[in-house]
């Protein structure tokens, strides 16, 4: 059979590397040719689904015959009496990774600017490079997030999108909420705050500025993937000015959200008793992870989401051997890609059996990559 020839793609698209920005454990485990001890590289909470949830996901299998509700009512609904506010302030998606590729798309064409942190979360660069946008970066700072600079960098730039986590990911730092909202009063006209929430549940309070859903500068993004421990439901939601919610709707997959899904997060919103059950056990296993890199030597950095970045105390060459070491070990981790945060690696909070693993495998890991 004669070859294809190169189909026709877009400009844009043609000039793309085929690739994404995370590569999964199961392609790991099939390249190792045997199953990983612990999960701990991709922030899931093991600790899993409300038991609630998960009944709400038995009982809606049966009529996964039928389209989830277009609208999500339900859950929006549901979401906004929670946040105590109108439901015309939410958009439900799949996941906050589908969320930030339809804002990107509804607000970024070619040449736009868009300013976010050298070392951020790379699946927003990824919607940004897919839709023709230009990334304008700028570094960490003392291992946080530089709001101070973000808003410098998009006043130079004319940018029409900012990009900040808070709590980070992948630091684990955070922001004070007074911070977070000067930051927001400093966002330049014709710009938007995309203020990614993921790790809200796990943070302080004091962490997180009060909802102002009046005020169009900012939109916050939420997720039922980390605490409420549903990343493979892929449930997110944001929160924001009821004229930027309405874009979302023309544009967004409108049958994105399966029946099942909708019905789990609904479940799992109900079950506040398990969510605080949850945030406590991480809270438990940040501990734990952190006294393991101690005793190895190694230096935790504070965090208030459902992982601990480790400082290796060397460069990025010295922690991709430990990442190496642990992966050789059977344990899945992952690290900051660039430097200087390159110096850790990020190990996600885990039961008693995946922080026991972890233990027994970091001093061999750190001997390997020492010699």
């Amino acid at each position: 059979m004669a070859p294809m020839s190169d189909p026709n793609y877009t400009p844009l698209v043609a000039s793309l590397p085929a690739s994404v920005p995370f590569v999964g454990p199961e392609t790991q485990e099939r390249a190792r040719g045997s199953a990983f001890t612990a999960r701990l590289g991709a922030n899931e909470s093991v600790f899993g689904p409300s038991p609630r949830a998960i009944a709400a996901m038995a009982e809606a299998a049966k009529d996964a015959w039928m389209y989830g509700d277009p609208e999500a009512h339900d859950l929006r609904t549901t979401l906004a009496a929670h946040h105590t506010i109108a439901p015309e302030n939410i958009m439900v998606g799949e996941g906050i990774d589908g969320l930030l590729g339809y804002l990107v798309r509804m607000l970024i064409g070619p040449g736009d600017a868009v300013v976010t942190s050298e070392g951020a979360y790379p699946t927003f660069n990824y919607h940004v490079a897919g839709f023709g946008g230009v990334l304008h970066k700028v570094p960490y700072r003392g291992d946080h997030e530089d709001p101070e600079a973000l808003i410098a960098k998009a006043e130079e730039t004319g940018a029409k999108l900012i990009y900040l986590a808070n709590p980070d990911n992948p630091m684990g730092s955070w922001h004070s909420a007074e911070t977070v909202q000067a930051m927001i009063a400093a966002v330049p006209p014709g710009c938007l705050l995309v203020l990614d929430e993921a790790y809200s549940d796990t943070a302080p309070p004091e962490a997180i500025p009060p909802l102002d859903t009046n005020d169009a500068r900012v939109i916050r993004m939420r997720t039922f993937s980390k605490a409420y421990g549903m990343a493979g439901m892929r449930v997110g939601y944001t929160i924001g000015h009821p004229d930027l919610i309405t874009g979302f709707n023309k544009i967004r997959n409108h049958f994105g959200m399966g029946r099942v899904a909708q019905a789990a997060a609904l479940a799992a919103l109900a079950d506040q008793a398990y969510l605080s059950k949850t945030v406590a056990r991480i809270a438990a296993a940040r501990d734990a992870i952190a006294d393991i890199a101690r005793q190895n030597g190694l230096t935790p950095l504070p965090s208030a989401t459902n992982f601990v970045t480790i400082d290796c105390g060397r460069d990025g060459d010295f922690a991709r051997a430990v990442l190496a070491g642990l992966i050789d070990r059977g344990i899945f981790v992952r690290m900051p890609f660039t430097a200087p945060q390159d110096r850790c690696v990020r190990i996600s909070c885990g039961r008693e059996a995946d922080l026991a693993a972890f233990a027994a495998a970091l001093p061999g890991a750190l001997i390997a990559a020492r010699g």
